[in-house]
């Protein structure tokens, strides 16, 4: 299994354990490894993740409220929400990492970790998302008057 798959599952389970038990990011992690064998090349991305997420989960939570017809964030899943946070902080924070990657990952948990409807509904709400996030970076760039090569 990718190193980052793995590293996006331990994120997964911190993040869910931080919405019940409510604790600090990095005493989750420490909590976390003192408890669990993962590989030490997971570590640094994971991390990454849930300290990003967790920081950033307000700004977050605005954007994932405004791609959700007839959801809000506190009638979500904590899995749902959990994976979507960490999605959604992958494509604002994540420059290196191709949206359509984070995109199929946190599709690919959700399946996994989620109910049945989870993928669709993660699909749907990051596929919002995605198209906002990009018409938004284009309105910038006209009203900048900088108009830049489409990305490959």
């Amino acid at each position: 299994m990718r190193q980052r798959r793995i590293a996006r599952e331990i994120a997964l389970q911190v993040l869910y354990s931080l919405e019940v038990m409510g604790m600090e990011a990095g005493e989750a992690i420490e909590l976390y490894w003192a408890h669990h064998d993962a590989s030490v090349d997971a570590r640094p991305f994971s991390s990454l993740l849930i300290e990003g997420t967790w920081e950033h989960r307000d700004q977050i939570d605005s954007l994932i409220g405004s791609c959700s017809e007839n959801w809000s964030i506190a009638r979500m899943s904590k899995v749902d929400k959990s994976i979507l946070r960490m999605a959604v902080f992958e494509l604002c924070f994540c420059a290196d990492i191709p949206p359509k990657v984070t995109m199929n990952e946190a599709i690919d948990l959700g399946k996994v970790y989620g109910s049945e409807n989870s993928g669709s509904f993660i699909n749907g709400i990051l596929d919002a998302l995605y198209v906002k996030l990009g018409k938004k970076e284009a309105d910038q760039e006209i009203t900048s008057g900088v108009l830049e090569e489409p990305k490959q």
